[in-house]
């Protein structure tokens, strides 16, 4: 059984990375045409063009909106959906840009760690230090695929390391509530593994990670978000919906969404208890009432 959803909006070409502004409008990216967009009121409008296939976004604390370009797909049109395919011909890689939301300006902070070209940054998220953590989700080619892992960087642009290598895919990313650990999904396993974090942007390697709760069946993990509670939901593929996996291994819960290429969930509205989900396939960003609010983030006061 479906939950009751409100279509903000729709026509929009494969949307992802959803950010609930404190002014009620939604900003989002396009993958498909490499846009930025803000959604207010039900109209769509352009923040920036980013080219490539911007991903995940977040606020840093500047205020400006950050976000994890993939460099971009090929496409499928299938009745009447749009899914993304293999490395496109005019690939040029990945990379981290930042967005002026009131200007438009687009800067670009990382394109490469030390020597290793970034290949399809994911995911975002922002520790109460201002740095932030980044899943490289890789491309995929007829016959072979990159390898690759989780990345903190700095938001002037000034350091960027490697920190989880490799992972199967990474794709969403989060932290708990005391940000002692990082969450990483990882799309074709559909694992949701925790990493123990010793220091902003090291891993505790002393630790080992650990796998969270999955269901059961075939499924792939996508973006994510944290609830109030400290647990994870997770959008999910193939059956389309929001899991939410337990930090504290308890039952994985599922919430069934009318598009198999469910991608992202964020929350906002009073107390956070509102979900917007990006229904990828079809182009539309839906919202329901969710039962528990949502973890704030890191520089994004939403009153």
């Amino acid at each position: 059984m479906q939950p009751d959803l409100t279509l903000v909006a729709d026509g929009l070409a494969f949307p992802e990375g959803p950010i609930a502004m404190p002014d009620g409008s939604i900003v989002l990216v396009e993958i498909k045409t490499g846009h930025l967009s803000r959604v207010r009121n039900g109209r769509k409008e352009l923040v920036a063009d980013l080219g490539g296939g911007p991903n995940g976004a977040a606020i840093g604390p500047d205020g400006h909106c950050y976000v994890c370009n993939n460099g971009g797909f090929e496409w499928i049109e299938s009745q009447g959906r749009t899914y993304p395919g293999a490395q496109p011909d005019d690939y040029q890689g990945g990379s981290i840009q930042r967005v002026n939301l009131e200007t438009g300006q687009v800067q670009t902070l990382y394109t490469h760690c030390d020597d290793e070209p970034l290949k399809g940054p994911n995911d975002i998220v922002f520790d109460a230090q201002g740095g932030f953590w980044f899943t490289d989700h890789g491309k995929y080619r007829p016959r072979d695929r990159d390898r690759t892992g989780v990345f903190y960087a700095l938001p002037d642009g000034s350091q960027i390391t490697e920190v989880i290598f490799p992972l199967e895919a990474p794709n969403g990313i989060g932290l708990s509530k005391d940000e002692n650990e990082v969450f990483v999904a990882e799309t074709p396993t559909g694992h949701l593994w925790a990493y123990p974090i010793l220091s902003p942007g090291q891993i505790d390697t002393r630790k080992p990670r650990r796998l969270l709760n999955g269901r059961p069946g075939h499924y792939m993990f996508d973006s994510l978000a944290v609830d109030a509670n400290g647990d994870v939901c997770v959008a999910t593929l193939l059956d389309g919906g929001i899991t939410t996996l337990s930090a504290t291994d308890a039952p994985p819960v599922f919430v069934a969404m009318p598009d198999r290429i469910t991608t992202n969930i964020c929350f906002g509205g009073p107390d956070l208890k509102t979900a917007y989900i990006t229904l990828s396939s079809t182009g539309q960003l839906v919202s329901m009432d969710w039962p528990v609010g949502g973890l704030p983030l890191n520089f994004l006061n939403q009153g």
